[in-house]
């Protein structure tokens, strides 16, 4: 009986799983390097199904070959660990556990989904109802404490708003950006005076993602308690008025202002002069 050739069987066990040990993925921008066996260490999730097919070709990949996922990149690192050894472990004032649990049930992950509800759930019920169930409702006096809550809850809407103004906490927030802008002969300036490349934000990590929302980017400071502050978030847009209208719907207002500028280059046989500048406006509310 002939042996079977050791150098086709290892090609046919290579034919059998087209994917390499080591992986590189880049997922919304964010480059991660994993083993094989960790991203179908879930069956059934996503992943799973991803990286079982025989075809790795059918697969979208980036201009340097590694794999995509058109997901949240920051996020996926919290996958990625679940996937090692499906554990859930957070920092610490993790502040993204709802769009953590989004992405758990975009990359179908059940068990990660059941982990993050319960947490979930518990933060929306104390937002929802700040003062919670206590033992002395029991009392007599309950029955005119909800009837005091009641009429509360039917006063009119204007009022109901002017309470919800006090509330909001006071602070400062400052917002700034280095621009550039050509002066050229007779002191005419092109058309682009104004070019923005990014706005940043400064302030307390709560009243930046109040005021701003969404349109905050927090890559460059990830996991920062609500009361702390931080100097390194910025937006996603580049208008400074869109910022300025953010700020003014949430009761903010502008209390100081100063820049900087520099001519950056020179045009050698012209008399156009590139200057650079940075500004920063102080906003505040009480």
């Amino acid at each position: 009986m002939a042996l079977a050739d050791p150098a086709s069987c290892a090609k046919g066990s290579e034919d059998s799983n087209p994917f390499p040990d080591i992986i590189e993925l880049n997922v919304g921008g964010q480059v991660y390097i994993t083993r094989h066996p960790t991203l179908v260490s879930v069956p059934g999730s996503l992943l799973w199904e991803m990286f079982t097919q025989k075809n790795a070709r059918s697969l979208a990949r980036d201009s340097k070959g590694r794999f995509f996922v058109d997901r949240d990149g920051f996020l996926f690192r919290y996958i990625l660990d679940y996937m090692r050894d499906q554990q859930l472990v957070l920092p610490e004032h993790f502040p993204e556990r709802g769009r953590l649990q989004r992405e758990a049930e975009y990359f179908m992950l059940p068990e990660l989904v059941k982990l993050l509800v319960p947490k979930l759930s518990e933060q929306n019920s104390l937002g929802d109802d700040p003062c919670q169930s206590d033992p002395e409702e029991l009392s007599p006096g309950a029955d005119t404490a909800r009837s005091l809550a009641s009429a509360a809850a039917a006063l009119p809407s204007a009022v109901s708003g002017s309470a919800g103004a006090e509330g909001r906490r006071a602070g400062f927030i400052t917002i700034g950006y280095r621009g550039s802008y050509t002066l050229g002969r007779d002191s005419q300036t092109d058309a682009k005076f104004r070019r923005v490349a990014r706005i940043m934000v400064c302030g307390k990590t709560s009243l930046a993602k109040e005021v701003f929302g969404d349109t905050l980017n927090e890559s460059r400071d990830p996991d920062r308690p609500p009361e702390r502050y931080t100097s390194r978030y910025y937006l996603k847009f580049t208008f400074l008025e869109q910022a300025f209208d953010k700020l003014a719907d949430a009761g903010f207002h502008m209390v100081a202002c100063n820049s900087t500028g520099t001519c950056a280059f020179a045009h050698e046989q012209t008399d156009d002069r590139i200057w650079t500048s940075y500004t920063e406006y102080v906003f505040y509310r009480e």
